[in-house]
């Protein structure tokens, strides 16, 4: 069947599809949201990966709907609106559209898979055009204008052009090529003795040793099945960031609730020389920092590449920092067992023992 694509605004004039959104009078939600009425057929780790299982049902009544919408632009949510437009070419290439969700949204990727380089370049392609043309990824607010509403702009330029960057990657090389080429020098880095990383399966937690600030696509590229990434740099330089799989329902496997960073922050603050302090971001946030503090930094800042925003050298030993990581979240989640669908109560209540 035919559908088109209509700004959030107008999601109670008609029957409507909400991708990678919630929203009252939606006729069908698909969205990996914490908490959206997602149907539980349906469900999956991207909203863009639910619309693909909707795709193989499509019996589903809500199917009929005639008009899709989300209130904001990303990888997941573009790719999950334009495969319901172009159901039949979706399916075609669902797993290179699987791939490049999953990229967009958690930076996770396997390197091997043969699909790699192609969704790294439709990503790159996606966020270049969008910089270019319109504003950067939580960029609203700063130019006085809504998301659901900004957004809008961006759909409509990119849903009809994207077909062919699917069957002719080269007709937007101009635009991908310098953001893929910075992945992949990261990459090598990632791939090379220079890099070490040790996982805690247990916590959830991976700790990646490399030289300098990576780009996430890159640095996150491997840590697939954790949920949280401790980097350490040379000159120790160190970021801890919960992943965006603790912010969602993720559907692959059960997780461990995000915990409150109030006590890590005050225990490496007695450890810290100063006059630089250990700040962190609340656990509702997209993608929470925990960082040494200098000037401080927008949300647009925060999604932004770890090697486009500065990072502060601290008195703390590289060995001393994991320790003391580690030994947080080993002591937070003691008997807490991993689980699917965490509500934000439970996992505030998870907190409060910490």
């Amino acid at each position: 069947m035919s559908r088109t694509f209509v700004p959030f605004a107008q999601l109670r004039r008609q029957l409507t599809i909400v991708v990678d959104s919630v929203g009252l009078g939606a006729a069908l939600t698909l969205a990996h949201w914490r908490g959206a009425a997602t149907p539980e057929a349906l469900r999956d780790d991207t909203s863009a990966g639910s619309v693909l299982r909707a795709l193989h049902e499509p019996a589903t009544p809500e199917l009929a709907a005639a008009a899709v919408t989300a209130n904001h632009f990303d990888v997941d949510g573009f790719v999950g609106v334009w495969s319901l437009l172009h159901p039949e070419l979706a399916l075609r290439h669902e797993s290179l559209l699987r791939l490049v969700a999953t990229l967009g949204d958690f930076r996770e990727i396997d390197w091997q898979h043969p699909l790699a380089d192609q969704a790294l370049q439709l990503v790159c392609w996606l966020n270049a055009e969008e910089k270019a043309r319109f504003y950067e990824p939580f960029g609203a607010p700063a130019r006085r204008r809504r998301e659901d509403e900004a957004s809008a702009e961006k759909f409509e330029w990119f849903l009809p052009r994207f077909a062919e960057m699917l069957d002719n990657p080269d007709a937007g090389r101009t635009a991908w090529e310098p953001e893929y080429t910075r992945v992949k020098q990261a990459v090598a880095i990632m791939q090379s003795p220079a890099t070490t990383s040790t996982r805690y399966p247990e916590i959830g937690l991976i700790v990646v040793r490399t030289p300098q600030p990576l780009p996430y696509y890159a640095l996150f590229g491997p840590t697939a099945g954790t949920d949280m990434v401790l980097s350490l740099y040379d000159g120790q330089r160190y970021e801890f960031e919960y992943k965006y799989t603790t912010w969602i329902d993720l559907e692959s496997r059960p997780t461990l609730p995000r915990l409150r960073l109030d006590a890590l922050a005050q225990r490496l603050n007695a450890l810290e020389t100063p006059p630089r302090r250990w700040t962190f971001d609340g656990i509702t946030d997209t993608g929470p920092l925990l960082r040494l503090s200098g000037k401080g930094l927008s949300k647009a800042q925060r999604y932004a590449d770890p090697d486009q925003r500065p990072i502060y050298a601290s008195s703390i030993a590289p060995e001393t920092m994991e320790a003391e990581v580690v030994a947080f979240f080993r002591a937070g989640y003691a008997g807490i067992e991993p689980k699917r669908y965490w509500t934000w109560a439970e996992i505030r209540a998870a907190s409060e023992t910490v």
